[in-house]
């Protein structure tokens, strides 16, 4: 049996419910590590960075502003590919077939795809609102 337990969800926001169960998921696999301390610290780490990715998408959907969500979704980037690093350091200290490993590197690669996709979409509609003029003038460039 796996030590994790991965259901899809069917929530109305899906990547919240997915970052939450890959946290999870990191966490329970964490815990199951060989009690060496190579694997122990670097297990740590991964339960870190595994838990911003969700941390950080929480607080991209309560983004301020299109260049808040970009910068969060950034940050959800940038853990999630931290994850998948530990994730490979692990791998690579227990070399053996590990289904769990495979299936949290895996969820770790496509949710980096998501973020850069993410970012990507809010960035072409960013620009495609951003090109109208604005109505204000600055006095600056009026008061000659």
């Amino acid at each position: 049996m796996s030590i994790v337990e991965w259901r899809r969800p069917v929530e109305s926001n899906e990547l919240l419910t997915r970052t939450r169960s890959f946290a999870l998921a990191a966490i329970r696999y964490s815990t199951h590590l060989p009690r060496r301390m190579e694997t122990q610290i670097i297990g740590r780490q991964l339960m870190r960075s595994a838990t911003s990715v969700g941390a950080n998408y929480r607080a991209a959907c309560r983004a301020k502003s299109r260049p808040d969500f970009i910068a969060k979704m950034s940050i959800v980037e940038e853990e999630a590919d931290e994850s998948l690093y530990w994730l490979d350091l692990l791998g690579e200290l227990s070399p053996r077939l590990d289904e769990d490993l495979l299936f949290l590197k895996r969820e770790a690669g496509e949710l980096v795809a998501i973020a850069v996709a993410s970012k990507k979409t809010a960035r072409l509609r960013s620009s495609a609102s951003g090109n109208r003029q604005s109505p204000i003038v600055s006095r600056q460039s009026t008061d000659g």
